[in-house]
């Protein structure tokens, strides 16, 4: 999961030191506002006037709004994706000497979330052409110990869910979805988060459906997975100074919730404008003939992307982005360097070389802009910007 990008306050473009063209948004949540302020201040205004600000009508509401739109029964609001995770692997009392599958290519929030338990996350690498964990490594890493395995729905791509589940049946592992970048994606018609016994989501800003803050959602396959999430988040909690079990303070405001409910209502319509971008973007890259340089995102037939990201992959990564830094044209980096060489993480004892396909993809991609309101003029200046790299006029 993913929970910092660049400019997400949508901050006012500037011009470029010798280019007339003004310095593009990576993305630009202020064009957004624009389009949904009214709805959006009335329903602060309707919280305000509740003066109800911690769970609530609201958050019961977007919680139902939500299993509704990912065709799920059971939704339970947090304070975070990072929570999710956590709460989650709490549900299923993973805790010390227990360990938990998944991939080093993600956010901290991912195997930060398995540690938090006590639990040590055991990574294995991805598939070059989807930057999601690769079903076919993850038995060789089971061990008497494992309890879980969380597949991450990378920029917005469903991982290979099947076969992972076909894994965790065979071995009784629990499976834990880490969505927080897929809301709305589908694998077989079915949306992602739905699939595990527990599906994770951010409310991020940045996110496809993001809030004005931190929030977060778990899906849970029953009614008993629910009960228990909603315990946890609320300190053990189901009435005033009467604990059942340890939990923690992780509930969703109704600011927050409100404001989700909102923009719920458009997620559809924005995520297809995401999904004409990256068809745009497609052709753009074959009308220029950049198909031999660079690698565009990999969709099969059996997934639909909604792209929080249009990650690119290229040898030349950093002088490409240099480049297009000095046009104007804003870029970011997911992920920079794998978890498991990260500091955080050396106690686990892995090193460089281990997973070369997460440290390749470390190395080569590249995420351009892509949000609703972008416009054709600047997907264009974008790719055009690209080919000037590398076919520079003589």
């Amino acid at each position: 999961m993913s929970t910092s990008d660049p400019d997400i306050h949508g901050t006012a473009a500037s011009p470029v030191v010798g280019t007339a063209l003004p310095r593009m948004q990576f993305l630009d949540l202020k064009a957004q506002f624009e389009t949904i302020r009214d709805d959006v201040s009335n329903a602060i205004n309707l919280v305000l006037e509740s003066q109800q600000f911690i769970l609530g009508k609201e958050v019961t509401l977007l919680e139902e709004e939500i299993a509704a739109f990912l065709g799920i029964s059971h939704a339970v609001g947090c304070a975070s994706g990072s929570d999710a995770l956590y709460l989650a692997l709490c549900a299923l009392e993973i805790g010390p000497g227990d360990e938990v599958i998944t991939t080093p290519f993600t956010f901290v929030a991912t195997a930060g979330a398995i540690a938090r338990t006590g639990a040590k996350p055991v990574f294995v690498d991805i598939e070059r052409t989807t930057f999601n964990i690769d079903p076919t490594l993850i038995a060789a890493a089971i061990t008497e110990r494992t309890r879980a395995i969380i597949p991450v729905h990378l920029f917005g791509l469903p991982a290979d869910i099947n076969s992972i589940l076909d894994i965790a049946r065979a071995h009784t592992l629990a499976v834990v979805e880490d969505a927080a970048q897929a809301i709305g994606a589908t694998y077989q018609g079915r949306s992602a988060g739905s699939f595990g016994e527990f599906g994770c989501f951010s409310f991020f800003p940045s996110k496809n459906l993001g809030c004005t803050g931190d929030g977060g959602l778990i899906t849970a396959r029953n009614a008993d997975g629910a009960d228990r999430l909603r315990l946890l988040r609320a300190h053990g909690s189901r009435r005033k100074y009467h604990y059942e079990i340890l939990g923690v303070n992780s509930r969703l405001d109704a600011l927050q919730a409100a404001i989700l409910r909102v923009k719920l209502k458009h997620l559809k319509k924005w995520e297809g404008k995401r999904q004409h971008h990256a068809a745009t973007y497609r052709q753009l890259f074959c009308d220029y003939t950049l198909g031999a340089v660079v690698d565009l995102p990999n969709v099969s037939s059996q997934c639909t992307h909604v792209y929080n990201q249009f990650v690119i992959r290229c040898t030349d990564r950093w002088q490409l982005r240099a480049h297009l830094q000095e046009q104007g044209v804003p870029t970011d980096v997911y992920y920079p360097s794998p978890l498991h060489l990260q500091p955080a993480f050396a106690y686990l004892g892995y090193r460089e070389g281990m997973f070369p396909q997460a440290e390749a993809a470390c190395e080569q991609s590249l995420a351009l802009p892509i949000y609703p309101e972008l416009s054709l003029a600047d997907q264009e200046r974008v790719v055009r910007t690209i080919a000037e790299f590398y076919f520079p006029q003589s």
